[in-house]
């Protein structure tokens, strides 16, 4: 399919599509999150962080290209949000085209698993693959912005994120390989409702995110994964003011029973989990921890984190 594209009013330096643009349908792929390892607020206005946990579990989007119309569809027909997205870049880059997105996840919605920020970042790269170019980031993040708040799926590695700004705070690289052993305590939470909610951070609490936020980086650049699962429980525990896990007091005890890493949660989801190490001599901890997951629901499951 060929189409000459109009100029795009550009308000980012950016690496443009060919010209004459050859269309064809594009697939893009964007991974989740469980939760984040920690996430709060530092002092300043709407300074609320995160820090990443990639894990192997994916949104996968499909675009086809249309020149016979200028509509985009979208199925489902509740991924609103990626249609926007992709209807804005579309109209960033002068493309007078339509088509059709089809969109996949292996992320459960309303879990805390970034599935709608998973959704976008996928289809983004699903009109990349249709044009044949990278779009930068930047303009990502800067259409994001106006859409909804956002994990920092759209790097790969594990990363500090300001999600309220959408924007990045620093890549941190990957540590050795992680397994989450999770339960989902059931129910959904909206991440748009839950950043709406008044949740002011104390300024002692900012204090102690700071302290906890340079620990997290100096442990994931250090590979130090005890460390690390120190912050993510405390993160947890700290999470317990704005949106409590029912079975904290228990996933504690589990943890220690078994020598886990650490607790980590969704901090805006039901779901909470066991850190450890993926590595063979962990294996009977981990059916341990299973077994006793089991007791506290039948919703238990295992993510493991990406890895470079």
């Amino acid at each position: 399919m060929l189409l000459t594209k109009t100029r795009p009013v550009n308000f980012l330096t950016e690496i443009k599509p060919p010209d004459p643009l050859i269309l064809q349908e594009g697939i893009g792929v964007a991974n989740g999150t469980f939760g984040e390892l920690l996430q709060g607020a530092l002092q300043g206005d709407n300074n609320h962080f995160l820090v990443t946990l990639p894990i192997q579990k994916f949104s996968r989007a499909v675009f086809t290209p249309n020149d016979a119309t200028k509509r985009i569809t979208v199925t489902p027909s509740n991924k609103s949000k990626s249609l926007t997205l992709i209807q804005k870049l579309v109209e960033h880059y002068g493309l007078s085209i339509g088509g059709h997105l089809s969109i996949e996840s292996e992320l459960a919605e309303g879990k805390g698993l970034a599935s709608s920020s998973a959704d976008l970042v996928a289809t983004a790269r699903a009109l990349e693959s249709t044009m044949g170019c990278v779009i930068p980031t930047e303009l990502i993040l800067a259409i994001l912005r106006a859409i909804e708040p956002s994990d920092g799926v759209m790097y790969p590695e594990f990363v500090t994120f300001f999600h309220r700004k959408v924007e990045l705070g620093r890549r941190l690289g990957f540590p050795s390989r992680l397994k989450v052993l999770a339960i989902d305590e059931g129910g959904q939470i909206d991440t748009i409702e839950y950043n709406r909610r008044n949740h002011p951070f104390t300024e002692e609490e900012c204090a102690e995110y700071a302290e906890l936020l340079q620990t997290i980086e100096i442990a994931i650049q250090c590979n130090n994964l005890k460390l690390l699962g120190r912050v993510t429980t405390r993160s947890a525990i700290l999470n317990q003011k704005r949106n409590p896990k029912r079975h904290l007091a228990q996933m504690l005890e589990i943890c220690k029973a078994t020598n886990a890493l650490g607790v980590v949660v969704t901090h805006s989801g039901p779901c909470i989990g066991l850190l450890f190490p993926h590595e063979p001599a962990f294996q009977k901890q981990i059916e341990q921890a299973k077994t006793q997951l089991a007791n506290l629901s039948d919703q238990v499951f295992m993510v493991e984190s990406l890895h470079a």
